[in-house]
């Protein structure tokens, strides 16, 4: 199990679509998300029972409570290349509000870092987020991450644009 201070990681079930879907039409989750074409409740449902199997190219996870199990958030990890020893952090939400801000979001990162360096025996750990995405990169800086490279606009949320910021971890960073 991959466990944290306040959560732990695991995989999606399908009893999570319905959560999934209410946080994709969530405005302040979706507002940093690439955005997809809406799907219905139903088609989301469908969705979730053909869900992939995890791998260690693509693993989608729930995120738990410790104290009560409760589905708040996921986390996706992905474009894993052994060769180079490297993986993205694609994303990571905490869904249910009464959850955000709480440390919950950084404890979900911390544990998907320190199980791609300790587990998959990786070295290196990148992401994409937007730079006024202030709780996003608070988190990511706690756990160690720094800031890399930018892509000046290159987001569009609400008509307007944002930069991206690439932010990486080395496996001897993590904190």
């Amino acid at each position: 199990m991959l466990t944290g201070e306040l959560v732990r990681l695991r995989a999606l079930e399908p009893a999570d679509s319905e959560a999934l879907w209410r946080w994709y039409h969530d405005p302040e989750v979706g507002r940093w998300m690439g955005s997809d074409p809406p799907i219905s409740l139903a088609q989301n449902m469908e969705k979730g029972q053909n869900r992939p199997r995890n791998t260690y190219e693509l693993m989608q996870l729930g995120i738990e409570t410790l104290q009560d199990q409760t589905f708040i958030g996921y986390v996706v990890l992905g474009d894993t290349d052994f060769v180079h020893g490297e993986a993205v952090l694609q994303s990571v939400a905490i869904g249910e509000r009464d959850f955000r801000g709480g440390g919950y979001g950084t404890d979900a990162v911390r544990v998907i870092s320190r199980y791609t360096f300790e587990e998959m025996g990786l070295h290196r750990l990148m992401l994409w987020v937007v730079a006024d995405n202030a709780a996003a990169v608070r988190a990511y800086r706690k756990v160690g991450f720094v800031e890399e490279g930018r892509r000046r606009e290159a987001f569009r949320s609400r008509g307007k644009r944002y930069d991206y910021l690439m932010m990486g971890l080395l496996e001897g960073e993590l904190r």
